[in-house]
């Protein structure tokens, strides 16, 4: 792009430059490409609405904007002063519907791969395929460095408006379309925060945290090189019921929903990792209101932030709820912060992320603001896909019922923890609002069959273990799950096959050592998975073992 071409050039916001990492650091993972896509049904005009796009276009400086980060010091942001957009069209009106299906997945997965060229415009591609005579899909695929959730709305309107008017061989250029300040304006803004204010906040609320919250449910895999991003996803979704008790909840005790998903979320992970102090992150507006307009400017204004819980068992539920939501309040004071900055100014070491989950809170309705836009078009079906670099995001959409989805790498968790784990907030949240009265550890995540399978199922003890040792039901389980993981240590893993042919390789030499029943068998080991074999083996030999530990007296031992 040379000079004439180039209508501004700016800095990056702090999520931008995180974006711009990742996406150097992954190019071919898809992580942050962003697929919308819905159906139209009605009749449509392709020409006119490729046209209504490129006005669309035109009129916002971000979709026309590029990157640059070699040979300059510090990355830029360059908007070009015309950039085509055309719309690729695909005729499938001879496919049927289930083949449609699966070319339409297969092409989105294509499309995530294909990723994009940061350092060239445009950053988004516009596809229209022709499913039946008067039905459509529409897809938008688009980098999330240039718009944020909101600001979808606002540039979908703007496009329905413009082909509305063409339609009626109106003169888009006089009718009056939303007003917007430039994104260049909010980059202006965030330059002149004091940091150094942050600062103080971030290092007294992240004093003394050390390392990232673990789940304990991840996958402890051998492999230490990680593959490229392979992100899933599952969802839930609450009653309309359970979603108007939320709100009442909420409403009576001035909360906000969001305050109870992040408040379910905390105590979630509290449980999975044994921790009464956690930190997560979460995602801010960041539209600061000292900022005109800037509710309904376009670009990529949101932040992500760490919030750390402290998760006292003893304390009441609605107290810490309500102490949840202050502390969110002071955390929008300091929105504008880089996430990198605070990862600095934390007590986290060098390497480690400050936190590996995000709460994603959804709440700008992009269908009902299209909806309203055009009456000869009806938009249906509306998807969005997307991924981020995060091995676990906790995504919550409300309507008139309260969508949980949960976007995972499967490197870090296999698809049945996701599920109990959207069933656990799931519970939580049912939990708060029938009573909230109660202190934090008698907030129960058990569903309804867990608790079953735990008190019934797993609790029949009608069985005589008189005669039984515990490495013969040890033998026992082998041979009903000799498959499934037995133990775990750090990086190692062994299923329970596994384990019993150490354990018996062991026993064997001791036999061949002199070791039978009952003699002594001094075992001085750290906790890992050779204590296990080591006592089971002397057990399967006949042996008793006696623990030992260096730090003994001399006589003791």
């Amino acid at each position: 792009m040379n000079n004439k071409q180039i209508e501004d050039i700016y800095p990056l916001s702090p999520m931008q430059q995180g974006m711009l990492f990742h996406s150097l650091y992954a190019p071919d993972s898809g992580v942050y490409i962003i697929e919308m896509s819905f159906e139209i049904h009605g009749k449509l005009d392709l020409a006119e609405f490729e046209q209504a796009w490129q006005v669309a276009i035109d009129k916002h400086p971000v979709l026309r904007t590029a990157f640059v980060w070699e040979k300059v010091e510090k990355p830029l942001q360059v908007v070009g002063r015309k950039v085509k957009v055309p719309i690729t069209l695909i005729n499938w009106l001879s496919l049927e519907k289930s083949t449609q299906n699966q070319e339409l997945e297969e092409l989105l997965q294509n499309q995530r791969k294909k990723g994009f060229n940061l350092s060239k415009a445009p950053l988004m591609r516009l596809l229209l395929i022709h499913k039946q005579p008067h039905i459509y899909q529409f897809i938008w695929i688009y980098h999330h460095i240039l718009l944020d959730g909101w600001s979808v709305p606002f540039v979908l309107q703007d496009v329905l408006a413009i082909y509305s008017a063409i339609s009626k061989a109106e003169s888009v250029l006089n009718r009056p379309f939303n007003k917007f300040r430039p994104y260049k304006d909010y980059i202006v803004w965030l330059l002149s925060q004091n940091l150094s204010e942050a600062e103080q906040f971030w290092r007294k609320n992240l004093a003394g945290f050390l390392a990232p919250t673990p789940f304990q449910v991840d996958r402890k895999l051998k492999s230490s090189i990680k593959p490229k991003f392979d992100n899933k996803k599952q969802e839930i979704q609450l009653s309309a019921e359970i979603v108007s008790k939320l709100q009442t909840f909420a409403k009576n005790h001035q909360l906000t929903l969001n305050t109870l998903v992040q408040g379910a979320f905390a105590l979630m992970l509290s449980r999975y990792s044994s921790e009464n102090d956690v930190v997560f992150g979460v995602t801010s507006s960041g539209r600061p209101a000292t900022l005109a307009n800037s509710e309904s400017m376009v670009g990529l204004f949101i932040n992500t932030l760490p919030m750390r819980v402290r998760v006292d068992a003893e304390e009441s539920l609605l107290v810490w709820l309500q102490k949840l939501q202050k502390q969110q309040l002071e955390l929008q004071q300091y929105e504008y912060s880089p996430l990198a900055e605070i990862q600095r100014w934390s007590d986290i070491p060098r390497g480690l992320p400050l936190f590996e989950s995000i709460i994603v809170f959804e709440n700008y309705p992009v269908e009902a603001a299209v909806k309203s836009v055009i009456k000869d078009l009806n938009l249906q079906n509306i998807h969005t896909t997307e991924q981020n670099n995060y091995p676990l995001g906790l995504y919550v959409v409300v309507d008139s019922v309260l969508t949980l989805r949960i976007l995972y790498d499967t490197y870090h968790f296999d698809a049945a923890t996701i599920a109990r784990m959207l069933g656990h907030l799931k519970t939580l949240l049912e939990g708060m609002v029938n009573d909230f009265e109660k202190v934090l550890s008698e907030v129960s995540l058990l569903t309804q069959k867990e608790k079953y399978q735990l008190l019934v199922e797993w609790n029949n003890t009608n069985c005589d273990y008189s005669n039984l040792c515990i490495h013969q039901l040890f033998e026992a389980q082998v041979e009903k799950t000799p498959d499934k993981i037995a133990v775990v240590f750090e990086s190692q893993q062994l299923t329970y096959q596994e384990l019993n042919q150490k354990a018996n390789q062991l026993a064997h030499y001791l036999q061949s050592a002199g070791i039978s029943k009952e003699v002594r068998v001094g075992i001085c080991l750290e906790r890992s998975e050779k204590m296990l074999i080591g006592l089971l083996g002397i057990l399967k030999a006949g042996g008793t073992y006696i623990p030992l530990d260096p730090a003994f007296p001399q006589e003791r031992l």
